[in-house]
């Protein structure tokens, strides 16, 4: 799984035809896809190495990874096809690398190794971003990569300090998760917690947690619409399952109401500032930007409850991601139906683009917390938790910050949506495609589905996870 990619992206690189290079990108998400049903189908197989290790977090992560892959490749032929006055000879490597080294995050049960895979995802998907080779774009570029590596090396001192609680013990130092979560009763409480917000700090950064998510606006709207659904979808993910394996640290260490508070409040400011923002912007990419650092605070705030939420966190990873799958996917077509991302320009996306303004308007609905799509039951579940937790308060502002960012979205979106286009507008040549619209559209019934039904064989791969997190050496 790892490996495929690389390889394939040595091959993009060598292949002379802009115009069969994109090709290699379903093809690469097929195979990978392919090899990740299989690898789910025999689990003995997972767990050959104590530095790769697929464990129930990981596999859930993958599983999204691999479906946003396999959308966003499909939709990204016809996208460079529309661009055929860019090279993509770079898009193409970076691309295909960007899957390998995310998958590498999902398998890595080693501090060291994990922290490799994620700054290496930063270095490998920003060359996605600038592709457009505007002055916003290479702005939103060195913000990615400046702010991200701050955060990551913060992270890395996190790594040292997680460490260094073992050696402050008395026990042999090791990077290896089943060794740390072996030895967490021992662990050197002060160093753990500062381990802990290190981490925190430096991995929620690459999450797009506020108030470290100066970089993820720039960088969503400006990328090209694939990159954004799986920066979006998919990266941030990543981020939040390395989050989730610190965290699991410190609960077999039994230091669950330590990490509770932390993740809590920044989870909750994340969604004040999401909410906050979205009221002022016009640029709806830059909303659905805003939309993702909530939907991270969400995670966060689920995290910081605890066991009671943990299934419907689990759960909101693949309904926030594959909605907003849905909503960038489906923003990008717009946007080339306009060649604008601002409102001023952009009215009555449902008459000049029919499907790609409905699936723009159901994935609002959807991400938003409304029946009957996904994120309605796993931000249900959470709420439920809260109050079952007896985190009264927090519910409470779960609530009216979903209430608010409803209401900043609702205002923008219908803007989009609703009106006549300009006649210029109007006689511009583009009009929805297969590729441009299969791909969010099985998104979206997928996220559908997770909303009336959840299949057994993901229900299973959830509750795994839970059980994994929840049971400690």
């Amino acid at each position: 799984m790892i490996l495929l990619p690389l390889v394939m992206a040595a091959l993009a690189f060598a292949l002379p035809s802009n115009r069969w290079r994109p090709w290699l990108l379903p093809v690469t998400s097929l195979a990978h896809g392919a090899l990740v049903a299989w690898a789910l189908a025999h689990p003995a197989l997972l767990t050959q190495s104590s530095w790769l290790v697929l464990d129930p977090p990981g596999r859930l992560v993958l599983v999204l990874v691999s479906v946003l892959f396999c959308a966003s490749a499909f939709y990204t032929v016809d996208y460079l096809r529309r661009r055929a006055e860019h090279p993509n000879s770079v898009f193409c490597v970076c691309f295909l690398t960007f899957l390998s080294m995310m998958t590498l995050v999902t398998w890595s049960h080693h501090l060291g190794l994990m922290w490799v895979a994620v700054e290496a995802t930063t270095l490998v998907s920003a060359p996605l971003i600038y592709f457009d080779r505007t002055h916003n774009s290479i702005e939103a570029t060195w913000k990615y990569l400046l702010v991200c590596s701050i955060g990551i090396a913060l992270a890395l001192m996190g790594s040292f300090f997680l460490a260094y609680a073992s050696l402050h013990a008395g026990l042999d130092s090791s990077l290896t998760f089943e060794n740390l979560l072996e030895n967490a009763p021992a662990l050197s409480r002060p160093w753990l917690y500062a381990a802990f917000v290190l981490s925190l700090v430096g991995y929620g950064t690459k999450m797009g947690l506020a108030p470290v998510h100066i970089w993820l606006p720039d960088a969503h709207s400006e990328a090209p619409s694939p990159v954004s659904a799986l920066l979006s979808g998919a990266l941030l993910n990543c981020a939040f399952l390395a989050i989730l394996r610190i965290y699991h640290i410190c609960i077999a260490t039994g230091e669950g109401t330590f990490t509770s508070g932390p993740l809590i409040g920044i989870g909750l400011f994340s969604m004040a500032v999401a909410g906050l923002f979205m009221f002022c912007q016009r640029d709806f990419k830059r909303m659905l930007a805003y939309s993702s650092i909530e939907h991270m605070g969400i995670l966060a705030l689920g995290l910081g409850i605890g066991a009671p939420a943990l299934f419907g966190t689990l759960l909101h990873i693949l309904n926030s991601g594959l909605t907003k799958g849905v909503l960038f996917l489906s923003a990008g077509n717009i946007y080339h139906a306009y060649h604008s991302k601002s409102t001023d320009v952009v009215r009555g996306a449902l008459r000049r683009v029919p499907l790609s303004g409905a699936l723009f308007l159901t994935g609002f609905l959807a991400i938003t917390g409304s029946p009957p799509f996904g994120p309605f039951i796993s931000e249900f579940s959470i709420l439920n938790a809260a109050f079952g937790a007896s985190h009264y308060w927090a519910a409470g502002l779960f609530l009216f910050f979903l209430f608010l960012i409803f209401i900043g979205m609702g205002i923008l979106v219908l803007k989009v949506v609703q009106g006549h286009p300009s006649e210029a507008v109007q006689s511009s040549s583009y009009r929805d495609g297969g590729l441009t619209c299969v791909p969010p559209l099985l998104l979206m019934a997928l996220v559908l589905l997770l909303g009336l039904y959840i299949p057994a064989p993901l229900d299973t791969l959830i509750r795994d996870a839970v059980n994994f997190l929840e049971v400690t050496p």
